[in-house]
């Protein structure tokens, strides 16, 4: 078993050292424009919502009391138009589901009373439910409602407008250029011969990068030259250059070299881990990132997993970890090498327990096994074999929809 290189250190080694550094900024905001964002700074409510005691119901606000006698309805309150008298005991207000409730009172739904001019009765057994909202129900005024590094859905946005805001401090989005490599790359909707492939990394890191948050800036490919190389990236403004390809240590592996004439400080050469083993890191004269990926698909875009989504999500001020979940191994593997194994896999779920069936076929170049794939298998280095039924970690992919369940690798 051949052992891992020198300049070779662990993934969580590399992504600390990754993330090392990294100052989220912040900018404002209009809340029209916060969907998908990461928030900043806390949110607290301003005042009580609701900001008064409202009716649940369609009604008759009156004090608690005997229902057996008739009441005068003396007045109505409806949403934004309250009554701001007081109400004696044998005093009714007609009122609308979210008005203002009167001091002391309670509402009898509409459905049990009996309205004559401005006399009203009521059943006397109606249930003693006040149908009352009470003042700061929803949330009370100082509260904390979202916290620094949650990211901005629907339900979030609806939350901080019913705090009165509609501008907010948000984390400024990373700006990560794309650069894909090589001779053979040819991007989608070109005319490519027969010794030349679609770029598909490129896509499908623009995606991601949209996913977590941050702006892609997709650049054209650059030919194995490294003069070419460095003028590409030497004058876009951006936080992060995202390389493809390239990365390997072969004669037309050139980007490193490219890049060290833009004053290239390597902070991670290799990483011990399969697939993905030639990924790298670095920081530029000028204080941009640099995060080298291998030009394989499945490479590539398990290393976005690993790295690029926590430095992303740091960038952001959100929590990078991965959200790693527990499964059950639907089948046995072999011994794991000296370096760390992910795995494309399957999961299903019955009877609530979590099952992983990883791809036979875990080839670097296999993109069709990805797209099937919910879920990268983690095994550590040098692990025994795994029997089916043990406990194995997985990191979930976002998937839009299920994969077809006609698959084409078993």
């Amino acid at each position: 078993m051949p052992e891992p290189s020198s300049g070779e250190i662990g993934v969580e080694d590399a992504r600390g050292r990754m993330l090392a550094g990294l100052t989220p900024t912040a900018e404002t905001v209009a809340l029209s424009g916060a969907l998908g964002r990461t928030l900043f700074a806390p949110i607290a409510a301003l005042r009580d919502q609701p900001p008064f005691d409202a009716s649940a119901m369609d009604g008759y606000a009156l004090l608690p009391g005997d229902l057996s006698r008739p009441y005068r309805v003396i007045g109505e309150s409806a949403a934004g138009l309250p009554f701001d008298g007081r109400v004696q005991p044998d005093e009714a207000v007609r009122i609308f589901t979210g008005a203002r409730v009167p001091d002391g009172c309670r509402v009898i739904v509409q459905e049990r009373a009996e309205r004559s001019g401005e006399i009203v009765t009521f059943e006397a057994h109606s249930p003693g439910s006040m149908n009352v909202r009470s003042r700061g129900g929803d949330f009370k005024a100082g509260q904390v409602l979202l916290h620094a590094g949650v990211r901005l859905d629907a339900w979030s946005l609806a939350l901080a407008a019913a705090t009165g805001r509609d501008m907010l401090q948000l984390a400024v989005r990373p700006r990560v250029a794309i650069l894909s490599t090589g001779e053979e790359i040819v991007k989608a909707g070109g005319a490519a011969t027969g010794v030349q492939i679609f770029d598909s990394n490129g896509p499908a890191l623009q995606a991601l990068i949209a996913g977590w948050g941050g702006i892609a800036m997709p650049l054209e490919p650059a030919k194995d030259d490294e003069a070419t190389i460095a003028a590409a990236v030497a004058e876009v403004d951006c936080d992060l250059i995202l390389t493809v390809g390239g990365a390997s240590v072969g004669d037309h592996d050139l980007v490193k070299p490219a890049m060290r004439r833009l004053g290239l400080e390597l902070k991670v050469e290799t990483v011990r881990l399969r697939p993905g083993k030639p990924t790298w890191f670095g920081v530029l004269a000028d204080g941009r990132r640099v995060l080298g990926l291998p030009g394989n698909p499945a490479s590539a875009l398990v290393c976005a997993e690993l790295f690029l989504r926590p430095l992303l999500l740091a960038w952001q001020g959100a929590d990078p970890t991965l959200p790693m979940e527990t499964a059950r191994l639907a089948a046995a593997l072999p011994p794991v090498g000296p370096r760390e194994h992910w795995m494309r896999a399957r999961l299903s779920s019955e009877d609530g327990v979590l099952t992983a069936t990883p791809f036979s076929d875990q080839d670097s170049s296999l993109i069709a096994v990805f797209a099937e794939a919910d879920a990268l298998l983690r095994r550590p280095a040098g692990a025994g074999k795994a029997e089916a039924g043990d406990g194995v970690d997985c990191l979930r992919l976002h998937r839009l929809a299920r994969p077809n369940s006609h698959s084409i690798h078993r």
